[in-house]
C-alpha cells in the first residue's frame, strides 16, 4: 500500500495536562504520542488543522502515515484519537510505529456493497441490521488493506454473515478468529418483517 498521508509535527518538550491545554487553547497544536518498536516514546505536537483534515478521509485510519517530526520521518499507524466531548476538537492522537516485518493490529472499515440487491430486503422485506463497522485485523505493513468488503447479495431473511464468511485479502487474518470459534460474531444479519407470521421467511444463520 502506498503511503498517502504525511503529517508534520514537533518534539513535544513542555509536559502534563495544563502545557496541552495551553498548546491547544494558544497554538492551535494536539498533543501526541509516537510509540513501539522497541523505541523510546516521542511527545509530539501535531497543527489541528492539518490533523482535522486528515481524520475527515476514512482511509486514514487504515493507512500507514507518514510523521515527519523535525525533519525525520517515522512511519506510524493511528491508535487512538480523542476527540472534545461537544466541541469539534482534536484533544490527543496515539500512534504507532511500525516496520516492513512486523505485522500490526488495525481496525478497518467495513464496507457493505450490494444492499439494494440484498435478496432478504428486496424479495423479503426484511431489515438489515449491522453488528460491526469494522474489524480487526492483523498483517504485515504492506498487506494492510485501506476496507475490507461484505457482499450481501444472497443474504436472506433470518440469516447473518459471520466474520469466518467475510473474504480477507492476501496476508490478512482476522484477530477475533485467532482467539477460536466462539469469537465468530456476527457481523450483518437481515432482520424479518415487523407482523411476519413466526417463522416465515427465517432460517438458520449462516454458518
Amino acid at each position: 500500500m502506498s503511503n498517502e498521508f504525511e503529517l508534520n509535527a514537533t518534539v513535544r518538550t513542555d509536559l502534563g495536562k495544563g502545557a496541552s491545554r495551553r498548546l491547544r487553547r494558544l497554538a492551535d497544536l494536539v498533543p501526541a504520542i509516537v510509540y513501539g518498536e522497541g523505541k523510546a516514546p516521542v511527545n509530539i505536537n501535531i497543527p489541528h488543522k492539518d490533523l482535522l483534515k486528515a481524520i475527515s478521509n476514512e482511509a486514514f485510519f487504515s493507512h500507514i502515515i507518514t510523521l515527519v517530526i523535525e525533519k525525520k520521518k517515522e512511519q506510524v499507524v493511528i491508535k487512538a484519537l480523542q476527540r472534545h466531548p461537544a466541541k469539534p476538537r482534536l484533544m490527543h492522537a496515539d500512534f504507532q510505529r511500525v516496520s516492513a516485518d512486523h505485522a500490526i493490529t488495525v481496525a478497518v472499515p467495513l464496507h457493505f456493497i450490494n444492499e439494494d440487491k440484498c435478496k432478504g430486503v428486496k424479495i423479503g422485506g426484511g431489515s438489515i441490521i449491522k453488528a460491526l463497522n469494522e474489524l480487526s485485523i492483523s498483517c504485515l505493513p504492506k498487506d494492510l488493506p485501506e476496507f475490507i468488503e461484505v457482499d450481501m447479495t444472497d443474504l436472506g431473511v433470518g440469516e447473518a454473515i459471520h466474520i469466518s464468511q467475510i473474504k480477507l485479502p492476501k496476508g490478512v487474518s482476522s484477530v477475533d478468529l485467532a482467539h477460536g470459534h466462539d469469537a465468530d460474531n456476527s457481523v450483518v444479519s437481515i432482520l424479518a418483517p415487523r407482523g411476519a407470521p413466526a417463522g416465515e421467511g427465517e432460517g438458520e444463520a449462516t454458518a
